[in-house]
């Protein structure tokens, strides 16, 4: 079969298998990126409990100025990060973007509206 003759069950498999690459890619960044910040510290980074993250894990895949917008809660099976102040779209879209790369979303929910990303990894 060629490239171009891909059944759509063959072509779905493929980008399953693509999506389970990225994750694990984001996984080990978000990882690097922990370690990094915590050589900048003088104490050791909090370990997250096995298989649960925590805000201290979601709070570290964000840049300072970008993280500073924000507010980070546990909620029962998820990780609630909310903007402090009004984002914009350029902040929004960042911001959304590290939240889906964790594997979150964003709840459309008016004055309620925050972005969640699963505890259990």
């Amino acid at each position: 079969m060629t490239e171009r003759n891909l059944s759509v069950e063959d072509l779905l498999e493929r980008i399953d298998e693509l999506l389970n690459v990225l994750k694990l890619v984001s996984r080990d960044l978000a990882d690097i990126t922990k370690e990094l910040k915590a050589a900048g510290v003088p104490e050791a980074a909090p370990k997250p409990t096995e298989g649960m993250r925590t805000t201290d894990d979601i709070r570290v895949l964000f840049p300072k100025d970008l993280e500073e917008m924000l507010t980070f809660e546990e909620n029962g099976e998820y990780v609630v990060v909310k903007p402090r102040q009004f984002l914009g779209s350029e902040n929004f879209a960042k911001i959304a973007s590290i939240i889906r790369e964790a594997g979150g979303e964003y709840i459309s929910a008016g004055k309620e509206s925050h972005f969640r990303v699963p505890r259990e990894m």
